[in-house]
């Protein structure tokens, strides 16, 4: 009768280690849960934001070396301002000062920024499909046709300075800048034609605008 018992028991134990062990791969096979982007917090980002006013506060600033108008943030989208600051941080975007800024901020802080300086997307009815020049109709598939991207991963365009709209697509035609899709097409345009483009988006209204600076006595009124 013990041994009975004693072969019942080591059966059972066998069973429970193979129930256990397969469970323990069951979990190692299981796929990690997709991990949530950080929420920005805009109040939190005006604090660690207020050096961005520098440039992105000024309206008509411009960068000395090459010349062009510093980029209008208000309006953008949160979600490309966070990805703008991703390519900045990991050298997909050559520019030295914003390299520097953007290995200074965590992820969260990154949001918290992108909220702050975005503020309230900028929204617009769509332009007639005709009122499109030829040479921007490719960009208005994820631009819009009134600038504003079709979706959050996409900048919106209406109302940039127009210099600087140039200054990017020589960019990513030169790999300054690195995206496939944005090397592909900057790469078609000529001269002429992206001088076009950035003349449609930068006079599209409404559109983006500079980062209201808060009042200081040093500030113009």
């Amino acid at each position: 009768m013990s041994e009975l018992w004693l072969d019942s028991c080591v059966r059972s134990g066998r069973r429970l280690a193979t129930v256990a062990a397969f469970g323990v791969c069951a979990l190692l096979a299981a796929p990690a849960p997709a991990q949530q982007p950080p929420v920005g917090n805009a109040q939190q980002g005006k604090i660690i934001g207020y050096t961005c006013l520098g440039c992105h506060g000024i309206e008509g600033y411009r960068n000395a070396y090459p010349d062009y108008a510093v980029p209008r943030l208000r309006g953008q989208s949160v979600t490309y301002l966070v990805t703008a600051l991703q390519e900045y941080r990991d050298g997909q975007r050559a520019y030295p000062t914003m390299h520097l800024q953007a290995l200074s901020l965590s992820a969260q802080q990154m949001a918290d920024v992108a909220a702050y300086l975005g503020g309230k997307p900028v929204t617009a009815k769509p332009v007639p499909a005709a009122a499109v020049p030829a040479a921007a109709q490719v960009c208005a598939s994820c631009h819009g046709s009134n600038g504003i991207g079709v979706a959050p991963m996409y900048p919106t365009l209406a109302g940039q300075h127009e210099s600087y709209l140039i200054r990017v697509l020589h960019e990513y035609q030169s790999g300054y800048r690195q995206n496939p899709i944005m090397s592909g097409i900057a790469h078609s345009l000529t001269n002429a034609q992206i001088r076009i483009v950035a003349a449609y988006f930068s006079h599209l209204k409404p559109g983006l605008h500079t980062v209201p600076r808060p009042y200081t006595r040093w500030s113009g009124r």
